[in-house]
């Protein structure tokens, strides 16, 4: 074997010994038990302190264009929807009672919403009216985006952008050629980066699922959502779609998790 690929097959296992696997959350009824790779000198807490600054200009550039919304129905709908959710976030890790939530709505026609890492979670009014979601959509949408944050899955995507640029960055240190370079990166995306990337959706939606069941809310309503959400990408598709694929294969993945979550739901209303 060439010396360039002998470098190249140490690479990777040098690569991934920086990085710790772990499982951010329990798996709950769902059954969400995927290990996670994370980047060893890159911290939780690191991460929520950058997106809480990120988040904090947000609302700040929002309030100063007099679209930050905190006392239309829209808003108090987000702010009681997201209080029941956070307040089953503990059933998947106990941790997330001491997050420093926050609920924001921003007036703006666009459609998408997003929980960062630490529970700063927005919703754009636009993907409340021009979908006409219902309280129980509505809870689908931000279990799904909680559930994100809950997996950590922002600090594995920049955990799995770290390994890719030290891996480089280790390759050309070694003196592999380029065909041993595009070797480990190929590794690395395939091992890493595209699996991940479905089952983290994947993971969302379960979650997410069994969130809103747990908080009192239709999970049948998960279905309802992506529907609406697929007619909506039929035009120009919004800007949520573009991270949150709606498919005839997420729609069957949930309809089979309902069962498991139903007795939650039930429960939960029967208080």
């Amino acid at each position: 074997m060439a010396k360039s690929h002998i470098i190249g097959s140490l690479a990777l296992p040098l690569l991934l010994a920086g990085c710790q696997a772990v499982n951010t959350t329990s798996g709950g009824a769902v059954g969400v038990e995927r290990k996670q790779y994370m980047f060893s000198m890159l911290s939780e807490q690191q991460v929520n302190q950058m997106y809480a600054q990120s988040y904090q200009q947000t609302l700040s550039e929002a309030s100063q264009q007099g679209v930050l919304d905190k006392n239309s129905a829209d808003a108090k709908r987000v702010s009681a929807i997201a209080k029941r959710l956070i307040a089953q976030t503990t059933v998947f890790r106990p941790d997330a009672g001491s997050w420093a939530w926050e609920a924001n709505v921003i007036d703006s026609e666009e459609l998408n919403a997003n929980c960062g890492p630490g529970g700063k979670i927005i919703v754009y009014s636009g993907l409340i009216d021009q979908l006409k979601l219902t309280d129980d959509e509505l809870a689908a949408v931000m279990g799904h985006e909680i559930a994100h944050a809950l997996r950590e899955h922002g600090r594995e995507a920049m955990s799995k952008a770290y390994a890719v640029q030290m891996g480089t960055q280790l390759g050309s240190l070694l003196g592999a050629g380029n065909e041993s370079l595009q070797l480990a990166n190929t590794g690395v995306e395939y091992l890493m980066t595209l699996p991940n990337s479905r089952a983290n959706e994947n993971e969302a939606d379960l979650i997410g699922l069994e969130l809103s069941a747990r908080a009192g809310y239709n999970p049948n309503a998960a279905i309802s959502l992506w529907q609406k959400m697929s007619k909506a990408s039929e035009g120009a598709p919004p800007e949520f779609m573009s991270t949150h694929p709606s498919s005839s294969s997420r729609i069957a993945s949930l309809q089979a998790a309902i069962p498991k979550v139903m007795p939650f739901y039930q429960q939960a209303k029967g208080k």
